[in-house]
């Protein structure tokens, strides 16, 4: 059974997963890595949702106010062993209502050319490709998405 659960960034279960999803992104975006982590920092999110599966964490992501009208997804990832059961999408839905019920009008999220498993549930949920913003404008490796909440 999946259990829900809306947090802060101090919640201990997401910053272990959040350890867990900086060492699989190091892996990945190899040498990249260090230009991404400086805006992956925790301390300025205060809205996590965390996904529990038996009790047991495994999947989380979290929304930070990008403008007055738009919350920027952050740090979702879900533990190997728990991929491919929709989780994500759990998580992902819960972020979006929460926006929604703050007033923000969209949500954006940058994700990596090196995470097509981030790009295809993105895709599914109705995310749409836009032109990368802010830090990530010159960013090759990066792509940006918005959905409208």
């Amino acid at each position: 059974m999946i259990r829900l659960l809306r947090t802060n960034s101090g919640h201990p279960d997401f910053i272990e997963l959040v350890k867990s999803l900086d060492i699989e992104l190091a892996l990945r975006d190899g040498d990249s890595h260090s230009f991404y982590s400086q805006f992956n920092k925790i301390d300025q999110i205060k809205y996590v949702v965390m996904a529990f599966e038996n009790e047991v964490p495994v999947a989380c992501g979290a929304i930070k106010e990008y403008d007055s009208t738009t919350m920027e997804l952050k740090r979702m990832f879900t533990v190997l062993a728990a991929r491919g059961k929709g989780i994500a999408s759990k998580v992902l839905r819960e972020l979006e209502i929460w926006a929604s019920e703050m007033a923000y009008k969209k949500c954006i999220l940058e994700t990596g050319i090196n995470q097509p498993e981030a790009i295809a549930l993105y895709k599914k949920r109705g995310y749409l490709l836009i032109s990368n913003y802010g830090q990530y404008i010159d960013a090759i490796e990066s792509l940006c998405f918005e959905k409208r909440i």
